[in-house]
């Protein structure tokens, strides 16, 4: 049994700072790749930024330079250090966990519930 909870999000002015966090608990070996996504109303869910293991990462262009993915991967823990945010940075941001190593197996893309990130003056 897996569970991601984020936490972070809030209301931000244009050109401020949010970091996001994901913790996932339960029963944990390591975990393959964790990474966030956003969907604002009536839109995708799209990719933020993800992060193997290993260290290799992966943007979206619209928050490349201004995002910045993290782990720590004692604490199965994710985080998202959000810079110069815009108008259009604003949606619910959601963690996901992909090849989850537990004792007796592999678990495939898990997900938090979310966090509100409005950005508005």
């Amino acid at each position: 049994q897996v569970q991601l909870v984020e936490s972070g999000g809030g209301l931000v002015q244009p050109g401020g700072s949010l970091r996001l966090s994901c913790s996932a608990s339960g029963n944990i070996v390591s975990i393959n790749v964790m990474g966030w996504y956003r969907q604002a109303p009536g839109k995708q869910r799209d990719l933020v930024a993800l992060m193997t293991r290993g260290g290799s990462t992966n943007y979206a262009d619209s928050v490349k330079g201004r995002f910045r993915i993290s782990r720590d991967n004692a604490k199965n823990t994710v985080f998202l250090q959000m810079n110069s945010l815009k108008p259009e940075d604003t949606a619910v941001y959601y963690c996901n966990a992909d090849g989850i190593t537990i004792p007796i197996g592999t678990l495939y893309d898990y997900w938090g519930q979310g966090t509100q990130v409005t950005v508005s003056s």
